[in-house]
């Protein structure tokens, strides 16, 4: 609900549309285009990998179809799956084992899907009332095994008293059994659903300003923003670092000659090691004044008592002050800066008696000369600042040297993840993101789960404890290697099974 305010506020704000949320339309093509390619990273429950190899298999065309995802997928009913999206690519598939089912099962296309389900059947098949149905699914939800054996002779004499085959009301009984059991309640479902769609509806049509309101409001949890950074490289967008002429606070969508673009700024808040206030004072100084010129304009311009040497070193190591020079030549003339912008601070917080004492005649004024003479720094020690204060690479990443070998390989993580039968066996190469190591409860033995990311995608990768000790030097964040192993499939989720790992060099 906060991302759906942020975006449309900020829709608002850079297009000048405003959007009622509750009136968008529930047909629109482009958002059942997003979910029919599975791109619903950063859609309400529906971001998973698992979720989104079945959309792409259902090509789901209405809210019905969401709303019953939204359901099936869990533990369980997940098996039912399969058998949704052939029925509904494939109608001759679709069975009642009564006519008057039909009324109940279309919008499913004849799979027991919701508790509701249970409920009409039980009123209009076995001629419960209201209340009776009630309690029917509550028994059935719950597995109680007295009140079913109850249930299942009333229901099923029900049935045929109201003119049902006794073959069919048992073979009823057996599938409301079956599905019931983890039937989900469909009003439940059904603002779920909504939700996404609403989500999906813009990401679809207005995905510059959706996709930096995801990454405003999940700024916080870093692996969800690295997460939905990747992503939107993969849509088309431009990632650039903070800059002190086109940030905001927060993540920005960059507007050229009135136009959005799909380049998004961090946003100064986004920098470690650098305060609010003095990213405020900035932001509005600039907003009052104009962009800054020049780095003396800036020096002269930002006055606030928190520009010192951890807030400047933050402002150069993150990029934000790239305009206006390389990152090792402001480093390395980091103390003149500051020593030009104090000069110039004193002055105006006590400027000096003279013949012109008392008259407004402005900040004082004077140019900044760097010494240039200062060696380039390594591009890695670049990135390693980049990820010490965003907390991720920005410029460039520690595969680039590695780009056209990875993303021509037919084994990359994407083509792993998305392709209908993987190999069993493959290699893998990229950067691990992520490590967490557990101990067996059984033998009390140590292994690891691991997130290793390519240029395509990012793929979960086990480690088990026979192969832990012999792996284990390489099991740290950042790390890049290469990995042979096998690829599984657990409903719906795919990773692999590590059996060597070594350093990618």
């Amino acid at each position: 609900l906060t991302i759906l305010k942020e975006a449309v506020d900020r829709i608002e704000k850079i297009r000048g549309i405003t959007i009622d949320i509750e009136k968008i339309p529930l047909d629109d093509e482009k958002t059942y285009e997003l979910f029919c390619k599975g791109q619903t990273m950063s859609i309400f429950q529906f971001s998973s990998d698992g979720m989104r190899k079945w959309l792409k298999e259902l090509k789901p065309s209405n809210l019905e179809d969401l709303i019953a995802m939204a359901s099936l997928y869990r533990p369980g009913p997940m098996a039912f799956i399969p058998d949704y999206i052939q029925r509904k690519h494939d109608p001759s598939k679709i069975k009642y084992l009564d006519p008057r089912m039909e009324a109940i099962l279309k919008n499913t296309y004849g799979i027991i899907v919701y508790q509701e389900d249970v409920m009409r059947m039980a009123t209009d098949l076995a001629g419960y009332t209201r209340g009776e149905s009630d309690k029917f699914r509550k028994a059935v939800g719950k597995k109680i095994p007295e009140e079913m054996a109850k249930q299942k002779g009333h229901f099923i004499e029900g049935c045929i008293e109201n003119g049902m085959a006794s073959k069919a009301a048992h073979e009823l009984w057996d599938m409301i059994e079956t599905f019931a059991a983890y039937g989900f309640n469909k009003s439940h479902s059904a603002v779920y659903a909504l939700l996404a769609y609403r989500t999906a509806y813009l990401k679809a049509n207005y995905a510059p300003e959706y996709m930096t309101a995801v990454m405003t409001c999940e700024s916080d949890n870093l692996d969800t923003i690295t997460e939905v950074i990747h992503e939107a490289r993969g849509m088309g967008f431009t990632i650039l670092p903070p800059d002190i002429n086109e940030s905001f606070s927060d993540f920005t969508v960059v507007v050229e000659d009135g136009e959005v673009t799909n380049k998004i700024r961090f946003g100064l808040n986004s920098i470690k090691n650098f305060g609010n206030e003095i990213g405020k004072a900035i932001i509005a100084e600039r907003k009052s004044s104009g962009p800054y010129q020049s780095l003396s304009d800036f020096l002269q311009r930002v006055l606030h008592r928190n520009l010192n040497k951890k807030s400047l070193e933050a402002l150069i190591c993150s990029g934000a002050l790239d305009r206006f020079g390389e990152r090792s030549v402001l480093l390395g003339n980091i103390d003149e800066m500051l020593r030009f912008n104090s000069e110039l601070r004193k002055e105006i917080e006590a400027p000096q008696e003279s013949l012109f004492a008392g008259l407004d005649i402005g900040a004082p004024t004077g140019t900044l000369v760097l010494q240039s003479d200062v060696p380039p720094m390594d591009p890695r020690k670049i990135l390693s600042w980049e990820k010490e204060l965003l907390g991720l690479y920005v410029s460039g990443h520690p595969l680039d040297e590695y780009r056209d070998r990875l993303l021509s390989a037919k084994q990359n993580i994407k083509h792993l993840l998305t392709t209908d039968k993987p190999p069993m066996e493959t290699v893998i190469a990229g950067m691990i993101i992520d490590v967490r190591e557990i101990f067996t409860k059984k033998k009390n033995d140590k292994m690891a789960f691991i997130k290793i990311q390519d240029l395509s995608e990012t793929m979960e990768v086990v480690v088990f404890p026979k192969s832990y000790d012999d792996m284990r030097q390489f099991l740290k964040v950042d790390n890049l290697v290469i990995i042979q192993g096998k690829v599984t499939d657990r409903e719906g989720q795919r990773s692999m099974i590590a059996d060597k790992m070594k350093n990618l060099e």
